[in-house]
């Protein structure tokens, strides 16, 4: 049977232990530290990070946190904490960090017989008539033991005189309450005073005991006792009641005259905290309110009224104060367990807290309702008990929300409600979900030939909407190659700011356009990355001579009768622009005019020279030598054969021009067309000689 019980305890453990509820067992006025009970091994937790749940109220223990031990975190007083309780049961609770997991932890304070039976007052009066019938029982002050069971108050001794017995009455629940008994007839003129002791005794080993001396008058007769019009008066009032006002009237009348009809009323049976809380005129038994009910403290208080005459006969009831409640606590919210930070790509359903919430009034005032405010991707999911998780809806988005303050609102029930709030600071963690964005998706630039090596060509622009190292951007040039040459050794990207440089001088007559492609890279791991293209347009300078085509030169003896007067060629832009290139190509068109009249009007005077002088032709034959078809010919005139070339030297920054004739070059009479096989005959030759 022994073994069985055994086994029935160690199976309730660990049904208990399963559940999430400890229970264990400690003796009060044990020293702090002493061990309670092993909640590592009871749970079978190992390396757990626990921790004790602070609810702001008296800490009577503490969690080992090496080894997982229950133990005392002060000196405990049974009696202090559990006055007139049967059971002294103590609860705590504890958390698992890592689990998010509430354990409720039950100690039991047993009882040592460490207080003695004690009397409010040390010595008492009786006063009785001489007439008192034997057998009247007179009750006594009872004495009062804190501790509890077997400790806690067993028997009452009387001593001191024959007149007098003793009798026990038992009262409410395990309450003696003493009586004095006349056991024998009183004579005044015999004995006018008695003295008596009463010893209390408890029931520990050693037993403990207190003592009280009684002292009784006898006085003259007074037949008739007082007589309160109830045995009971019961009495409701709520908790807001305002200080000073009358809770009930207790009235006893007594049909003697005199003195001894005149009634005094007093307290005969009160605890301290309700003797604190009500005060009792002694002429009127009005019972008035001395300092704030709580009924969250307690709910009702009993009271005993003592009526007596001035002959000292009295008489007792019973007042019963029950305090309703009203809605004066507003729920208490706190954070168990709190997330201060939650990556972005946490998965929906992730715990972020962990709340408790209570509300000390009772009924619907004492129902507590949580929400949240609206708009956020929480939501509230009841845990156990009255704890409350937050937990997320959806996956979080830093880019879009950085930092949520999630605001957690209690109401109670009551009418009208009362709230608390608390306001849970939760900070998004980034993750690389993000690639570089360049502001462009192209990008385009000029750069004029013979360029410096090292310019600037342009700045690309990249942006990463991730944070920290995740958007921290590094450029770098695509593969790629310029004329057989690699594209690195024509230009270069500065890594961290995205400066385009050229390495080296272009030259337009060879390369016109460079097209290429610029990577950006943010720093996450693995990295993201995006490109843009980038086109560069060698724009051309006018940096070449004209050249002269035909005819060729062939030796510094031989002659020829025209020049090309005009470049071969002229690229886009190879003039200057603006109103001054303008001017320019009027004045070279006016100066070319005006020399070809010169030319018109020389031919002419020697066309005329030559007829007045009616020369005889010469004897000797045709001119050799100069090139039939060598020529300028200008509206199918013939030019004389005489060669002029000019040089026209036009800038962009003078306004001046320049104009140079050489000398003739050969003879000054015009040529007749030749056959092709023959010589051409100068001007004045006759042809048929």
């Amino acid at each position: 049977r022994r073994a069985w019980a055994v086994q029935c305890c160690v199976l309730l453990a660990a049904w208990k232990a399963a559940w999430g509820q400890l229970r264990y067992s400690v003796a009060e006025e044990l020293p702090k530290g002493s061990f309670v009970g092993d909640v590592a091994k009871d749970l079978g937790l190992q390396m757990a990070v626990m921790r004790l749940i602070d609810r702001g109220r008296s800490q009577y223990f503490s969690l080992h946190g090496k080894t997982g031990h229950l133990v005392t975190a002060e000196r405990i007083d049974r009696e202090q904490l559990c006055w007139l309780l049967e059971k002294c049961m103590l609860q705590c609770e504890m958390i698992v960090e890592g689990e998010m997991q509430i354990y409720d932890i039950e100690v039991e304070i047993t009882d040592i017989n460490d207080n003695a039976p004690g009397f409010r007052e040390a010595e008492m009066q009786v006063k009785m008539s001489e007439t008192t019938a034997l057998g009247s029982r007179f009750p006594l002050r009872d004495a009062k033991d804190p501790d509890s069971g077997r400790n806690s108050l067993q028997s009452y001794e009387l001593s001191g005189d024959e007149h007098f017995s003793l009798a026990v009455q038992a009262d409410h629940g395990s309450d003696r309450r003493p009586e004095l008994v006349l056991a024998k007839t009183l004579d005044r003129e015999e004995a006018a005073f008695h003295e008596l002791v009463l010893r209390a005794r408890d029931g520990g080993e050693p037993a403990l005991t207190g003592t009280a001396r009684i002292r009784v008058v006898v006085l003259d007769a007074n037949d008739n006792a007082p007589v309160f019009s109830a045995a009971e008066y019961s009495v409701r009032v709520t908790e807001d009641v305002p200080v000073g006002s009358t809770l009930v009237i207790v009235t006893a009348t007594d049909r003697d005259e005199g003195i001894n009809g005149h009634v005094k009323y007093s307290f005969h049976k009160i605890s301290d905290k309700a003797s604190e809380l009500f005060h009792l005129d002694d002429d009127t038994g009005e019972i008035s309110l001395k300092k704030e009910v709580d009924f969250e403290e307690i709910s009702i208080h009993e009271i005993e009224i003592q009526a007596h005459d001035g002959g000292e006969l009295s008489d007792t009831a019973k007042v019963v104060i029950t305090v309703t409640d009203v809605n004066d606590n507003t729920p208490e919210l706190t954070v168990t367990s709190q997330r201060s930070e939650i990556s972005e790509d946490a998965p929906s359903g992730t715990v972020v807290a962990l709340l408790h919430v209570q509300d000390r009034d009772s009924g619907a005032n004492g129902q507590v309702r949580c929400s949240l405010d609206a708009g956020l991707p929480f939501r509230l999911q009841s845990s156990r008990g009255s704890y409350y998780s937050v937990v997320t809806t959806k996956e979080l988005d830093r880019e879009e929300v950085s930092e949520y303050n999630v605001t957690v609102r209690a109401t109670d029930g009551g009418s009208p409600p009362l709230w608390s709030s608390t306001v849970l600071a939760l900070r998004v963690l980034d993750v690389n979900d993000n690639a570089p964005v360049f502001s462009e998706a192209s990008y385009s630039a000029r750069l004029p030939e013979n360029n410096a090596a090292g310019a600037l060509v342009l700045t690309v622009r990249a942006r990463d909407a991730d944070w920290g190292q995740n958007a921290r951007v590094r450029y770098r040039l695509g593969e790629g190659r310029v004329r057989g040459v690699p594209l690195s050794s024509y230009v270069s990207v500065q890594a961290e700011t995205g400066a385009l440089y050229a390495l080296r001088s272009f030259d337009y007559e060879e390369v016109r356009e460079v097209g290429l492609w610029v990577l950006a890279e943010d720093g996450g791991s693995p990295a993201l990355s995006s490109n843009a293209s980038v086109r560069i347009a060698i724009a051309d300078e006018n940096d070449n001579a004209p050249q002269v085509l035909y005819p060729p030169v062939s030796g510094p003896g031989q002659g020829w009768s025209g020049v090309e007067l005009a470049p071969r060629s002229a690229e886009p832009g190879a003039l200057p622009p603006g109103s001054l290139t303008r001017w320019l190509v009027l004045a070279v068109a006016a100066v070319s005019c005006l020399f070809l009249a010169f030319l018109l009007l020389l031919l002419a005077l020697r066309l005329r020279r030559w007829r007045r002088s009616q020369l005889p032709p010469p004897a000797g034959g045709a001119l050799r030598g100069v090139p039939a078809t060598h020529f300028v010919g200008i509206d199918g005139v013939r030019a004389f054969l005489r060669s002029y070339s000019h040089e026209v030297s036009l800038t962009a920054d003078s306004r001046k021009s320049q104009l140079r004739l050489s000398p003739a070059s050969c003879c000054d009479t015009l040529p007749a067309r030749p056959l092709p096989d023959e010589p051409a005959l100068l001007l004045g030759e006759d042809s048929t000689g």
